[in-house]
């Protein structure tokens, strides 16, 4: 299927759902944990001769606060007018910032967009 064949999606109207495991500093700031291996035997075979089995990768304060509230029922849009409030001029290009935010963390899938929540739920209905 070619690119437009795609369904348009109004991002957004999406709700971002986490799917990585984090850790928040005493200055409210976000590491994300970001496993080595994904691979099952990989896991088993590397992960319990390495000293740290995920890379750090610390967000600032914008993309802490944007990542502490993708919780699978805020809206992109939501979270943009949320950050507005709090942070003002300086997270200015507020929605392009938020865009390409959320567009590199579902590519790299450190987050599940709530159209690929529904699809796994429905192909989980198909299987039952």
């Amino acid at each position: 299927m070619g690119r437009k064949d795609k369904k348009s999606v109004n991002l957004f109207a999406l709700k971002p759902l986490r799917t990585l495991k984090w850790e928040t500093r005493d200055n409210e700031l976000i590491v994300l944990l970001i496993p080595k291996f994904r691979n099952r035997l990989a896991k088993k075979w590397f992960v319990p001769m390495l000293a740290r089995p995920h890379i750090r990768v610390k967000l600032d304060a914008f993309g802490s606060y944007l990542w502490s509230r993708c919780d699978g029922n805020t809206t992109v849009e939501e979270i943009g007018e949320q950050m507005a409030r709090k942070f003002g001029e300086p997270v200015e290009p507020l929605y392009d910032r938020i865009g390409k935010f959320v567009q590199t963390l579902a590519r790299d899938k450190f987050i599940m967009l709530d159209i690929e929540q529904t699809t796994i739920r429905n192909n989980m209905k198909e299987i039952s």
